[in-house]
């Protein structure tokens, strides 16, 4: 995926019999999805424009152009879209897109190596990076909280953490 669109949103999948999809919103106003300009597959084959409908359970009841029967609504369960970044809003200095945090270098104040960030994951109370480290098995999770990750440095496309003691060996 080119950077110069960032994931807003997945289609959860069909929504009654006509077309429709429950669609699962990533965007900090999650009716922002439904904005000017389309919304594309992840691969940029495929543009949708997307009419929002009733909130229901996991996201919205949505129309999107083209898709005017259940079953091809039921085919795009799982597509995840794109929204071009120039449409998006510019964030404030301590706020950052997702996208732009994936594949960042991760140092402890001290300047050693941590690990990469693979993926930032939110199970409800907050963000968390997902770190591939060196010499582990299995992938780190990093509270992605200003304590924990006091500097984020897009430009040298790398983070300096403080994680709590032991979380990293």
């Amino acid at each position: 995926m080119s950077q110069s669109r960032v994931c807003v949103g997945a289609i959860a999948g069909a929504y009654g019999v006509r077309g429709e999809v429950r669609l699962k919103s990533f965007c900090a106003d999650p009716r922002a999805l439904a904005g000017d300009g389309a919304l594309w597959s992840e691969d940029g084959a495929r543009s949708f424009e997307v009419t929002l409908g009733a909130q229901v359970a996991q996201g919205f009841a949505a129309r999107l152009s083209g898709v005017r029967r259940r079953e091809d609504a039921e085919a795009l369960r799982g597509l995840r879209l794109f929204a071009d970044r120039d449409r998006l809003p510019a964030l404030p200095d301590d706020e950052f897109y997702h996208a732009d945090l994936i594949g960042l270098e991760v140092f402890d104040t001290g300047g050693v190596a941590l690990g990469r960030v693979k993926a930032v994951l939110n199970h409800g109370a907050s963000d968390l990076l997902e770190l591939v480290t060196p010499g582990q098995a299995g992938a780190v999770l990093l509270p992605f909280t200003r304590a924990i990750v006091p500097t984020v440095d897009l430009g040298a496309r790398r983070i300096i953490a403080d994680p709590p003691e032991g979380l990293i060996e």
